[in-house]
């Protein structure tokens, strides 16, 4: 793939991305802003201390801070998915690029996001210690960078596996083997458990709900357009041949 198309490429997955980002920003507003909102009340009426200072008023970190960050992030996995993309092209096997890109998003989803998030779940505000805040992000980041690589390895082993086994038994044998070695993961990685007994375990359930939800409608959507997207840039002939089909019945003349 030369140069040209991979800055093409590049180009339209960020474009996707900001699209995707939009569209998680309205889930985000809608599913999520709330149960922040009710996790906020239960901290203050529960709060010990009062008169802290709000450096960033809570107006504006549930709208303009809430789609700098989710459109930013939207565009960051539009970069790194249409670079990511153009390697993975006809590399894991035969498919186009609109198939590709959906293999590429659901497999980032899963590794980058669901399997740290199964171990580590999201939590909503006066959930955790602040002081293990520092603790709980670096096994967040490790249990993120550990599901990545084992997701690598699970396809490099499915490749060099497929001759043998043939491809069906082969993905199934890398996939048994990503899911032990993640189980083993999540055996060996230490539990977090700071959630109040007080806590609304309903309120816990949906703020998760939500925050699962905002990641997938991301990936998928950038999966789905970025794979429209890649199609037109690498097959261009494609959409001209539908309008020349479609030409002729348009400029037939009348009886």
């Amino acid at each position: 793939m030369n140069s040209t198309a991979v800055r093409s490429l590049l180009v339209r997955g960020m474009l996707a991305g900001l699209a995707a980002g939009v569209l998680a920003l309205i889930v985000a507003y809608l599913m999520g802003e709330p149960h922040v909102d009710a996790a906020i009340a239960f901290e203050e009426a529960h709060a010990h201390e009062h008169g802290e200072v709000e450096l960033v008023s809570r107006a504006v970190q549930s709208t303009a801070g809430l789609a700098t960050g989710v459109l930013v992030y939207g565009i960051s996995v539009g970069g790194f998915g249409a670079l990511a993309f153009c390697f993975a092209l006809g590399r894991v096997g035969r498919f186009g690029a609109r198939a590709t890109a959906a293999l590429l998003s659901g497999a980032a989803l899963l590794a980058v996001y669901v399997v740290p998030f199964l171990k580590y779940p999201a939590n909503p505000p006066s959930v955790g210690d602040p002081e293990t805040i520092g603790k709980r992000t670096t096994l967040y980041f490790l249990m993120m960078a550990l599901s990545i690589l084992l997701a690598v390895a699970a396809v490099i082993v499915g490749k060099r596996l497929a001759p043998r086994l043939g491809t069906w038994y082969a993905t199934v044998a890398a996939a048994a083997g990503f899911a032990l070695a993640v189980g083993l993961a999540y055996a060996f990685l230490p539990a977090v458990n700071e959630v109040p007994e007080d806590f609304p375990a309903t309120l816990l359930w949906q703020f998760r709900l939500s925050a699962l939800a905002i990641q997938v409608t991301l990936w998928v959507s950038f999966g789905l357009l970025f794979g429209h997207l890649a199609e037109r840039v690498l097959n261009p002939k494609a959409a001209p041949a539908v309008e020349r089909t479609a030409a002729p019945e348009a400029a037939a003349p009348a009886v």
